[in-house]
């Protein structure tokens, strides 16, 4: 039994551990951060509105639909610099 304990070992020792899976972080990220992004945009519009800044409201609501694309959107970032290099006429191969 303990021989067979001892050729067991290097088996055990050489086996790779559990790799990390960063595959699914962003979308881990998205589920803590999202409501947490869109409370504190809830609450600072709704700080806008009763403080009647029309024009600062709008503003940070134009300023939060862009950040929130970004963040929402997945590749979005690598989509539109692909498309812009296209547009310039800029091989990307």
């Amino acid at each position: 039994m303990f021989h067979q304990l001892i050729a067991s070992a290097p088996d055990q020792l050489l086996a790779a551990p559990d790799d990390l899976k960063t595959d699914q972080l962003a979308d881990w990220l998205r589920q803590i951060f999202g409501p947490l992004f869109l409370v504190i945009v809830s609450i600072v519009a709704i700080f806008f509105l009763f403080t009647r800044e029309i024009t600062r409201f709008v503003q940070f609501i134009v300023l939060a639909i862009g950040i929130g694309v970004i963040f929402y959107v997945p590749n979005i970032i690598e989509t539109t610099a692909k498309a812009i290099a296209k547009a310039l006429g800029v091989d990307l191969s």
